[in-house]
């Protein structure tokens, strides 16, 4: 008895995220060990594989350039059978799902997801309804995902705002004019006492009291006596 010839068929990966593409990422090697997995399992023979990278699972398969060159292979080989991982790597919007899947079924072509591969090829009304609601559960959770990382942004935006605000308060409250105190405690004690002290029983105008300051040697950085509202704001502070 002539010994039965394996299937042909290819190997379609797809990943959303760039972040998720590279040698050092488990997406590609996921969907290939599937996709192996049930090819030994089922009799097939991959005679080719095809990976859109950093692809939209929402983007039309015909716009893809991995799926778009796959098609280009599968029209001049034969081959009739295209393996995805799971059906959602094929197409996570439910209406590019259902459209790209009746493009392949227009053509003859099979399409089998390896973890459930009737997903695809059962055409009963319930198998429909399964397929469809199944999609649209898929896509909801995106939607999920995609707004709760919408909202943890517009938190983490609104936070750096707000830190960004009273970081701003701060350094405008330190980096503030200097009061007397902290520029020469020793005016601001000598003034004040000058203030507070009466001479021959009378207190001393502020101007009496600039005056003592210059004879101390308490000069404004030009070299002038303190004016009158100047030692004011400094026997006051």
């Amino acid at each position: 008895m002539a010994r039965k010839e394996p299937i042909k068929a290819v190997a379609y990966l797809r990943t959303s995220s760039a972040a998720n593409v590279g040698a050092d990422k488990d997406s590609e090697k996921r969907q290939r060990a599937a996709i192996e997995s049930l090819a030994r399992a089922a009799g097939y023979e991959l005679v080719g594989t095809y990976y859109d990278e950093a692809v939209s699972g929402a983007d039309q398969v015909t716009s893809r350039p991995g799926f778009t060159a796959m098609m280009e292979r599968i029209a001049g080989n034969g081959v009739r059978t295209i393996i995805v991982e799971m059906a959602n790597r094929f197409a996570r919007d439910l209406i590019v799902q259902e459209t790209g899947y009746a493009l392949l079924k227009e053509q003859g072509i099979e399409l089998i997801a390896a973890d459930k591969p009737d997903a695809f090829l059962d055409d009963t009304p319930t198998a429909i309804l399964i397929r469809q609601v199944l999609g649209a559960v898929s896509q909801f959770e995106k939607a999920m995902v995609v707004t709760k990382l919408k909202g943890a942004r517009d938190r983490k935006r609104i936070a750096l705002a707000q830190a960004a605000k009273e970081d701003k308060a701060i350094r405008v409250k330190v980096e503030g004019r200097k009061s007397y105190g902290e520029i020469n405690p020793d005016l601001v004690r000598f003034a004040k006492r000058l203030h507070r002290y009466p001479v021959n029983g009378k207190r001393r105008s502020l101007r009496d009291v600039s005056s003592a300051l210059a004879q101390a040697g308490f000069l404004t950085r030009t070299g002038r006596p303190f004016t009158a509202e100047a030692v004011s704001r400094v026997v006051k502070g």
